[in-house]
């Protein structure tokens, strides 16, 4: 007998969508069960006895894990495939790796830096999910000097929007006429977060780079280059 697991976790393990996007395929429908449709998320299937489809396509448990660290350019879209047929970031590895990669959360198409590229659904849960806390560190670059009141207010947490941030990590790395360089970690990931935290103050932001993810960082990988995560890392992220 098989080892038994819900079915989100099941569609995880196969390295189709993280865990809370297999929820999703789950309770719209598209995913079914020995040929039967099955939206309710508590289902359970047994690995290697059921089997499991997603739009038609049966899933198949991934053999080997990949786990990527790729430092993004400007310009390109933090997804598998993009309907307007633009540059993504699974684009920038598949020749070299053959494998079905997705990113871990999002950079935004005009936001540069660390992403993380992986079939293991699990590992992208652990990151992306809020309980897990997994803090994203950024550097800033604002168009004028930013004050020390306005530090001061990111590091309580701001309203932005209709929600207010956790406080953040904020630290001023530099300032010269007409502009100034912000490190700045955050714990939460909403939409354009950042840039909206600074643009809610009065600043607008001219370049983002995010370089870590917790202690993980991208270090001196080149822009628009990858590298395998260490065994060390990946354990971290994972929280073992």
């Amino acid at each position: 007998m098989g080892e038994i697991v819900r079915l989100q976790k099941y569609i995880a393990m196969c390295g189709a969508a993280s865990r809370r996007h297999a929820e999703q395929f789950i309770t719209s429908g598209r995913v079914k069960v020995d040929g039967k449709l099955v939206c309710e998320l508590g289902t359970k299937v047994e690995i290697g006895a059921n089997r499991v489809s997603l739009d038609g396509k049966e899933l198949e448990l991934e053999k080997k894990k990949y786990y990527i660290m790729l430092n993004k350019p400007y310009g390109y879209i933090s997804a598998v495939k993009d309907q307007f047929e633009r540059e993504t970031v699974v684009d920038l590895v598949k020749e070299e790796l053959n494998a079905n990669l997705h990113p871990v959360g999002r950079l935004d198409y005009d936001t540069e830096g660390l992403i993380l590229l992986t079939n293991d659904g699990d590992f992208t849960y652990h990151i992306t999910h809020p309980k897990h806390n997994v803090g994203k560190t950024y550097i800033a670059t604002l168009k004028g000097g930013i004050t020390i009141k306005h530090l001061a207010a990111l590091r309580r947490g701001i309203k932005v929007e209709d929600y207010k941030t956790s406080p953040a990590e904020v630290d001023l790395l530099d300032s010269v006429p007409g502009q100034s360089r912000v490190q700045i970690t955050i714990h939460e990931g909403k939409n354009r977060q950042v840039r909206k935290m600074f643009e809610s103050l009065g600043y607008t932001v001219t370049a983002l780079e995010r370089i870590a993810i917790g202690k993980v960082e991208i270090g001196n990988l080149a822009r628009g280059r990858w590298r395998h995560l260490t065994s060390y890392e990946i354990s971290y992220l994972m929280g073992r």
